[in-house]
């Protein structure tokens, strides 16, 4: 049976920094591409039928490094894996954010607005459009032709992982996902399972 596999990008300076990064486009540090050429042994050993990666060049890159088709009918750029828009907080640490609004939580308490360019979202938002990329991943999966493999972002992807096993967006608060790591969802009777999460990927 075919599964989803879940690719979160490289490090990113603001990754490593801590800094709240939605719609900036930034590339990833030389050890991001490290981190991503690592996944390609690994990637190697399965059958990928579609790819779904967010337009975002960190993303981009870090498919294209994995050894990932990034050309052709097995790849989509998918707008709707772009990382969440953090809008006024865009840039910054969560300390930073806690010294303005003590005890904040961006699963709980959510995001202010910022400018033209990171107006920023709501919970809400963010999980109608992972929705739509999971029924896109969904259909993929229904043809049965191999794996299919999304590379996006920390906080799109955890909203991805909650929204596939049918919880609440929130629950993304409690699926850490770092940098470089693969996760593996799978279907068993039509219900979204959890078959690994958060790993350092090993060559099959």
């Amino acid at each position: 049976m075919s599964d989803l596999i879940v690719i979160r990008h490289g490090e990113t300076e603001w990754s490593r920094t801590g800094q709240h990064t939605g719609r900036t486009d930034i590339p990833l540090t030389p050890r991001g591409e490290d981190q991503a050429k690592a996944l390609a042994p690994w990637i190697s050993g399965r059958t990928i039928a579609r790819v779904f990666v967010s337009p975002l060049v960190r993303a981009r890159r870090t498919a294209a490094l994995a050894g990932l088709p990034i050309a052709g009918d097995a790849f989509v750029l998918e707008p709707d894996l772009q990382e969440w828009d953090y809008g006024g907080y865009e840039g910054l640490t969560t300390p930073e954010i806690q010294r303005r609004h003590a005890g904040w939580n961006l699963w709980r308490d959510g995001v202010v607005p910022g400018d033209r360019e990171h107006p920023g979202e709501s919970i809400e938002q963010v999980a109608s459009r992972i929705d739509r990329v999971i029924a896109r991943v969904r259909a993929a999966l229904a043809e049965d032709r191999g794996d299919v493999v999304t590379v996006a972002h920390g906080h799109s992807l955890r909203t991805l992982g909650s929204r596939w096993l049918d919880q609440a967006p929130q629950f993304g608060a409690r699926l850490r996902l770092d940098p470089a790591h693969v996760s593996v969802l799978g279907l068993e009777a039509d219900m979204g399972v959890l078959r690994a999460w958060n790993l350092v990927p090993r060559s099959t």
